[in-house]
């Protein structure tokens, strides 16, 4: 999927059309400095702004104040500090794999030769280096990693394995289950706890 990390110094491409917040009204640049967050808390508007956002991300600045009840400048305003506060990382277009040809997704439990920070810290490295490789987590019980893995076809996800994953560095073993068909993918992050719902 193409993603991008949003820029401190201009709007995001979905806010691009906005003036500059210093230019709008008065009242407008009074209700941005009472809205301002304290620290990490959140306030309804930055939960609305973070809702609509995770469904369409391409949302102009008017659009989005239209809908979460606020006046342009404190939206836009509102919008940078989530970026710059780190709760916004990035804006990406969400690809269908099937059309571009990528039919296999692979859940492959690797387990690793010695598990200790200096051990994994190369496998680390080299797992995210794979495009293929599309996340990677620690995980408990048994193994080491869990990856999911994109291919185009089986013929294609044995070579990745043979030729690549069991020659990265510290890997013991490797073990596969086959996505047979996909119920929910892509979701956003659930955002209820933040009301207190």
């Amino acid at each position: 999927m193409a993603s991008r990390k949003p820029g401190p110094s201009k709007n995001p491409q979905s806010f691009a059309g906005v003036a500059d917040p210093a230019t709008d009204a008065g009242a407008d640049a009074a209700a941005a400095a009472d809205l301002l967050p304290q620290g990490d808390t959140l306030d309804r508007y930055h939960i609305a702004i973070l809702a609509e956002l995770q469904r369409d991300a391409r949302l102009s600045n008017a659009e989005l104040s239209a809908r979460i009840g606020l006046s342009t400048a404190p939206t836009w305003r509102r919008v940078r500090w989530l970026e710059e506060q780190g709760f916004i990382t990035g804006y990406r277009a969400e690809i269908d794999r099937r059309k571009i040809g990528l039919g296999v997704l692979a859940f492959v439990r690797v387990d690793a030769d010695r598990n200790t920070g200096t051990s994994t810290k190369p496998l680390e490295d080299a797992l995210r280096q794979l495009p293929e490789v599309i996340s990677c987590h620690y995980i408990s019980g048994a193994g080491t990693f869990e990856l999911q893995v994109l291919a185009t076809d089986l013929d294609a996800f044995s070579r990745f394995t043979i030729d690549t994953l069991l020659h990265l560095p510290n890997v013991k073993d490797v073990h596969t289950s086959f996505s047979l068909g996909e119920v929910k993918a892509g979701g956003g992050v659930p955002l209820r706890h933040l009301r207190g719902g």
